[in-house]
């Protein structure tokens, strides 16, 4: 699947609440959720501690929520790309959740959908959902929703309809 891609503000409003994806799956691997906990400092025995791990009811290391949530990125580099011109940064996440653990060895994969788009003082900001799923989980193991801001002095404004 290749990335959809959005030349305009204009696009991106027609786009609003239409699915983009699934992504391809990735490998959770015990190799990454240790690395992350390098990164973090966060060593909680349920990601790194196997042996512990083991004898509890999930029977095994689980991926931190975070790094789940980090993955975003990955996946949304998958989904669209954004060709308008100008800068982008992380504005924020208004809603994050966890609702199923992942084991690791677990594959991921991601959908998502522009969920807003508005004038900000800055330039605009563009709200999506993302919904990240378990192979053959019941439940994603995340659903946020992340916002960023299209910064520029000259970005052209919505049109209004």
């Amino acid at each position: 699947m290749s990335a959809r891609v959005f030349a305009s503000l204009d696009e991106l409003k027609a786009a609003l609440d239409q699915p983009l994806g699934p992504t391809a799956w990735l490998a959770i691997g015990q190799e990454r959720i240790d690395a992350f906990a390098e990164a973090t400092g966060d060593h909680q025995w349920i990601h790194v501690d196997r042996e512990r791990a083991a004898a509890e009811p999930l029977g095994g290391t689980i991926a931190h929520g975070y790094l789940t949530l980090s993955l975003i990125p990955h996946f949304g580099q998958q989904l669209f790309r954004l060709d308008l011109g100008q800068a982008r940064v992380n504005y924020g996440v208004n809603k994050a959740r966890f609702p199923a653990p992942v084991p690791a060895g677990s594959r991921l994969r991601a959908r998502a959908a522009f969920a807003d788009l508005r004038e900000s003082a800055t330039g605009v900001a563009l709200t999506t959902r993302y919904t990240i799923e378990i192979d053959g989980g019941a439940k994603p193991a995340c659903v946020a929703e992340t916002v960023t801001l299209l910064v520029s002095n000259l970005t052209p404004r919505l049109t209004k309809p």
